[in-house]
């Protein structure tokens, strides 16, 4: 260890996991290990892993549910930071309408915390299996609604050395699956409009669409939608007519339910699932002109060779 990695650790004492595995804390449950990960569960921790990534320049990946993730075999080669604790609260207040979370609390416990409050408008999050702070970052989205529809403001922090911060959401520069939350931001905290409702008919819509994602979307290990859509068209419609349901590359597979999704066998590798995103990209591409752009977060993937 050297470098800045070796300075961090020398910071963050304690606080430092060396070489923690990544796999287990995404939804793939493949790939390799961070050369450090910081746990950060209040105020405390959160100012010394500030103080540290400042002072050493350590490359910083802020981890959420790891729902949208791909860590590729060879790991992450820098710092891991992880919220939890006393940033994964949710709160309602039925007075302003709005409910509020932190960010690393679960959008769908935020969806039906909401709506059994009698809250409605945050429904559709549900179907978001990822934390608040994620879905503020890309502006996560489905079921005809994006993040950016009903997010008032966020309270970030730089930790790479910038002051903390309280913005509105019109300072974020919101787009289909896309922020200006730079990769050392961490959102803390996020609130979001709703108006009154009927908690019995926002629990129905919460079934409907559960019902929904398990009839038309595969379980197992996968991280949703690989790829975003291009404008007017549907991802998965493009690679279904390239002829890849199905494809295989090693222990990853397009899947046969739904073809914007890629699942990896349980003993699978990260990089055979890397190589099949490119294999998909390159045949849509060829077969249809259109160039493919991933939603899917892949990190410490270099060069994973060529597809068998």
């Amino acid at each position: 260890m050297k470098g800045p990695v070796a300075h961090a650790v020398e910071l963050l004492g304690s606080r430092a996991r060396v070489d923690e595995p990544l796999g287990r804390r995404t939804t793939y449950r493949v790939g390799g290990s961070a050369a450090l990960l910081v746990l950060i569960e209040d105020e405390a921790a959160l100012n010394a892993t500030r103080a540290a990534v400042a002072a050493s320049g350590v490359d910083v990946l802020v981890l959420g549910n790891g729902s949208n993730l791909l860590v590729a075999d060879s790991g992450y080669p820098g710092l891991v930071v992880s919220l939890g604790g006393a940033f994964a609260d949710i709160r309602v207040d039925a007075n302003s309408a709005t409910v509020s979370g932190g960010g690393a609390a679960s959008y769908p416990a935020l969806a039906r915390q909401s709506a059994a409050a009698g809250l409605a408008g945050m429904e559709w999050a549900v179907g978001i299996p990822g934390s608040i702070g994620g879905a503020v970052a890309m502006n996560a989205g489905g079921h005809g609604a994006s993040t950016g529809d009903r997010l008032v403001s966020a309270r970030l922090v730089d930790l790479a050395g910038g002051a903390e911060r309280d913005l509105a959401a019109a300072d974020l520069a919101l787009a289909y699956r896309h922020s200006n939350v730079a990769a050392s931001d961490v959102v803390l905290e996020a609130t979001f409009a709703c108006e009154p409702g009927e908690p019995g008919a926002s629990a129905e819509q919460i079934a409907s669409i559960v019902r929904w994602r398990r009839e038309n979307q595969p379980g197992g290990r996968n991280a949703g939608s690989v790829f975003t859509n291009p404008p007017g068209d549907s991802a998965g419609r493009l690679i279904e007519l390239s002829g890849l349901k199905g494809r295989r590359v090693g222990t990853a597979e397009v899947s046969a339910k739904h073809a914007n999704f890629i699942q990896v066998d349980a003993d699978g590798s990260a990089d055979d699932v890397v190589r099949l995103v490119e294999l998909v990209r390159g045949v849509v591409a060829a077969e249809t002109g259109v160039a493919l752009e991933t939603e899917l977060r892949i990190v410490g993937a270099r060069s994973v060779g060529a597809v068998p």
